[in-house]
């Protein structure tokens, strides 16, 4: 029953509130149920038990029961599964620190409120270090393949483009340089990982180099393959190479709790500033040895 009045605003609101917290008991009791470490299952149990609590605190206020929504909990469900469990998990708490904010209007209102707000604060905490995911143990690896194609697949394929201007040509001088280069990266993240006694972990570690390479190599030369005119191609290439390091740096962000803001114009400024100089040394090479092709 109600403990005290509320205003319609204030029942909107609390109702509001109730919908997040079933929402999140929900998705966080499915991925308990799929997550094969028993560890983090535990925990995200124990998170949705929590959420389920609040739901019932809220109930208590709204006298009345609030339907989920099920588009939510299967969204929230199918990111987790795709980008990982660390990523979807973390996504979703970002959604309750602003109900959080929400909360904190009520609370002198309703006392109750301080609690919810504590076990919020409480599941962050958990959330830090619940997920040990491959994934995300690898992601200098990534990181490395991922930018080294960027910043050298990018400015090859500029000075290719002022220098050979035939997006054909230009396509197959970069699958070579890409195809190998991805093979010494891989090669070099090897050595490297064996160097430093992770000789366990060195070829697993260049695999995921290696592929990061490989996958940024081809969507950045897929222009080139599809259209012809040679500066069309280079605008959607360097296009897709903005898209990859935002969804790169926005993925990374919110797994491993990074300033995306910084680490998006660090990484753009450096592979739009290679591509530029060399463009620059196309131009020139083109001129300079009366290069036509």
């Amino acid at each position: 029953m109600k403990s005290i009045s509320l205003s319609p605003k204030q029942q909107k609101a609390i109702e509001r509130f109730q919908k997040d917290e079933i929402n999140g008991h929900l998705t966080y009791l499915r991925l308990s149920k799929v997550i094969k470490n028993p560890e983090n299952a535990k925990v995200l149990s124990k998170i949705a038990h929590d959420e389920k609590l609040h739901y019932e605190l809220l109930k208590r206020y709204s006298g009345k029961d609030i339907a989920p929504n099920k588009f939510k909990i299967w969204w929230f469900f199918i990111i987790a599964r795709i980008f990982g469990i660390t990523f979807g998990v973390k996504l979703l708490e970002r959604r309750e620190e602003k109900a959080q904010a929400g909360y904190l209007q009520y609370v002198e209102t309703i006392p109750d409120f301080k609690r919810i707000i504590e076990h919020e604060e409480e599941h962050e905490k958990q959330l830090i270090d619940l997920i040990n995911e491959e994934r995300l143990k690898y992601v200098g690896s990534i990181v490395l393949g991922l930018n080294d194609a960027l910043v050298e697949l990018t400015g090859s394929l500029a000075g290719f483009s002022l220098a050979m201007q035939n997006s054909k040509i230009i396509a197959m001088a970069g699958l070579i340089t890409g195809i190998a280069a991805s093979f010494s990266m891989a090669a070099s993240d090897y050595l490297s990982q064996k160097a430093d006694g992770e000789g366990k972990d060195a070829l697993k570690s260049s695999l995921y180099t290696g592929v990061a390479y490989i996958i940024t190599v081809a969507l950045l030369i897929l222009p080139y393959l599809l259209l012809d005119n040679y500066l069309v191609c280079l605008g959607i290439t360097l296009s897709i190479a903005i898209l990859i390091i935002l969804g790169f740096n926005y993925y990374i962000s919110i797994a491993k709790d990074l300033n995306f803001k910084q680490r998006f114009t660090e990484m753009a400024l450096i592979s739009l500033g290679v591509s530029a100089l060399s463009f620059g040394i196309g131009f020139a090479v083109k001129h300079l040895f009366g290069i036509e092709i």
